[in-house]
């Protein structure tokens, strides 16, 4: 695979593996190909023996947008590329091997699914999250499944249904990340948490893992997902939610906005 074909980076040192989203062009949006060396990049990691810990990263200025919704407009419900993507917050969330999300910048649906299928999440105070979902027409049904066992109950209620945009410092306040530091800070706050990580006992840390996930109801979770994906692709397929995309690609506001003609 030629480099500019390379979408996702992976390197580990000092026993942490380090996956980068590298898509800028598109704001790290969850495109086909990013979609697959992401997988493949998580899956290395669980199985190599040199990483400890894994921290999900990104680069330029936005940690990931979402699905990508050129890929979406004119699909079928059965093609729609978010059948794909609960495979990703299952890697992540059933890891035997802590993840960490590292964002400087912003997160938008599909990517806020994964900051919540993360262990441990750490933004700079510059990152905003957003449910945009409806706002295009479509269900935060996926995300849904990570998301919501982190959420307040009111600010879930809130933030799913109006779509709008808050602070790191309200993700933290709320339970989506576990902390919001200055931009200078970020990179010595996820070496704080994995020094710590590193000294958990691998075999420990993996039935530790296992045992928080089953707690919070996650043993469930492919049967879950499951069913929240079909619900996801139906809308992302229904003319309403086609049209949403379209109206976004356009930079216009749906038709069903009061005051469209």
């Amino acid at each position: 695979m030629t480099d500019e074909n390379q979408l996702v980076r992976y390197a580990v040192a000092d026993g942490i593996a380090t996956i980068t989203l590298d898509s800028p062009h598109n704001r790290n949006a969850l495109s086909a190909r990013l979609r697959a060396q992401l997988r493949a990049a998580i899956a290395a990691a669980q199985d190599d023996a040199a990483a400890r810990v894994i921290v999900l990263g990104h680069t330029g200025t936005v940690f990931c947008s979402g699905m990508d919704l050129k890929e979406a407009r004119g699909a079928s419900a059965e093609t729609q590329a978010v059948n794909e993507f609960p495979a990703i917050l299952e890697q992540l969330a059933h890891s035997p091997k802590p993840v960490v999300a590292k964002l400087a910048g912003p997160a938008r649906a599909g990517g806020v699914g994964m900051v919540a299928a993360a262990d441990i999440a750490i933004a700079a105070r510059a990152a905003t999250f957003a449910f945009t979902e409806v706002r295009i027409g479509v269900v935060p049904a996926v995300i849904s499944v990570p998301v919501l066992p982190r959420l307040q109950a009111r600010a879930a209620h809130e933030l799913f249904l109006t779509g709008e945009t808050f602070d790191a410092q309200r993700a933290a306040e709320i339970g989506l990340i576990n902390a919001a530091v200055a931009p200078e800070d970020l990179d010595a706050e996820v070496e704080r948490y994995t020094g710590m990580l590193c000294r958990g006992g691998p075999q420990a840390l993996a039935a530790t893992k296992e045992l928080l996930t089953e707690r919070a109801g996650g043993a469930d979770m492919g049967a879950e997902l499951a069913k929240m994906t079909e619900l996801s692709a139906r809308f992302f397929a229904s003319a309403e939610g086609q049209e949403g995309m379209t109206a976004f690609a356009e930079k216009r506001s749906p038709s069903w906005v009061p005051g469209q003609s």
